[in-house]
């Protein structure tokens, strides 16, 4: 029995829209890396891009467990001396740009190189509900109802 090994031109990829509102965020993640990757796929070669695109609707109502939203900070530097700036999710999320929390998220769970960057141009975040990928016909991934763990009510 020899081991399959996947062509990229035997991969087919899906548009898939998965909704973000009330899930969460650290499970969220999880389950659009491993579809970006192509994990779920009985094809998958971890030396192929596999992968599905994948579309996050309502990013800006995902949620956080426990005190994150207040506690867990970013950090950044300016390059000046004494340039240390900092923001919490909460404030991110509030912010001019919520959707950056999903893909910073994602991001870290996919590998690092070109591999990782190919990947991570097929994820497509967006704040509200709307989204301009009609054309491409996304079937509708449900998280909440892989797990009661995944949504979270309060």
């Amino acid at each position: 029995m020899k081991t399959y090994s996947a062509k990229p031109s035997e991969v087919e990829r899906k548009w898939l829209l998965i909704d973000a509102e009330d899930i969460v965020l650290g499970r969220l993640a999880v389950i659009i890396a491993n579809l970006l990757r192509g994990k779920h796929k009985p094809m998958y070669t971890p030396h192929i891009d596999c992968g599905d695109h994948v579309i996050v609707v309502n990013a800006e109502k995902v949620k956080l467990t426990g005190r994150k939203l207040t506690d867990k900070r970013f950090f950044w530097h300016t390059g000046y001396p004494g340039g240390i700036k900092d923001r919490t999710i909460g404030q991110i999320l509030e912010g001019k740009n919520p959707e950056r929390v999903i893909e910073k998220a994602v991001q870290r769970m996919v590998p690092k190189g070109p591999m990782g960057r190919a990947q991570l141009k097929k994820l497509r975040v967006y704040p509200g509900a709307a989204h301009p990928h009609e054309a491409q016909q996304p079937v509708i991934f449900d998280v909440a109802a892989l797990n009661p763990k995944n949504k979270r009510s309060v």
